[in-house]
């Protein structure tokens, strides 16, 4: 017969939870925020040089070939455990799409757009934060939805590295117990639902910054 859920452990470790889903939180910003640092500023060096972009694409998609928990712990050697490897890992994760996203809505851009840009007097940076970044917006906020819907997922991981984060209910409270379903179940809900809560804060973040994408769907 399957277990059925301890309602009483989730009440006894309700700090816990609040605690354990701060962090994950904590992970999954930090982890996605030094990411997109990292992916807009590569993503605008190389839009216009592919060899530079294929380079930059492989080694992105190289890393995010390599399974977590090995990642992980290949990392132990040089930052210790912590949070410290699970942000590492995690920012290596995010790259790929971040990369690939920034790169297809900076290409977007029409070049008679670009060069009406240019022929009002604006330099190719001026055109480039005033014209082409604004254009490119809902592009790289889509990959900014995708890897941080798949950071929060990947982050409970970050238990195998004492990383913190919901999957020390998971790993730590449940399957090193004997399979104790309630913490397991927990974890998996709260994460399912911090995604989908981020992602929605997202959408409206995306929409605030871009409202003639609104005003264009509407006509």
């Amino acid at each position: 017969m399957a277990e059925s859920i301890r309602w009483d452990w989730l009440e006894r470790h309700r700090d816990d939870l609040v605690r354990l889903t701060l962090e994950h939180v904590q992970l999954t910003v930090v982890s996605v925020g030094i990411a997109v640092a990292i992916a807009i500023p590569v993503g605008i060096a190389v839009r216009n040089r592919p060899i530079p972009f294929l380079a930059a694409g492989l080694i992105a998609d190289v890393l995010y070939t390599i399974p977590s928990i090995a990642l992980f712990a290949f990392l132990l050697p040089f930052t210790g455990i912590g949070a410290t490897p699970a942000i590492v890992g995690l920012v290596a994760y995010a790259l790929t799409m971040l990369i690939r996203n920034t790169v297809v809505g900076l290409r977007a851009v029409p070049r008679p757009v670009r060069d009406a840009a240019l022929g009002m007097g604006l330099t190719a940076r001026q055109t480039l934060v005033r014209v082409e970044l604004p254009l490119a917006l809902p592009a790289i906020f889509a990959g900014i939805r995708l890897a941080t819907v798949s950071t929060v997922g990947i982050a409970t991981i970050a238990a195998f590295v004492d990383g913190g984060g919901l999957g020390e209910l998971i790993l730590n409270d449940g399957i090193q117990r004997q399979m104790f379903l309630t913490p397991i179940l927990a974890g998996t809900v709260i994460a399912t639902v911090l995604a989908l809560t981020l992602d929605a804060v997202l959408i409206v973040v995306e929409r605030r910054l871009t409202p003639w994408t609104r005003a264009r769907g509407a006509t």
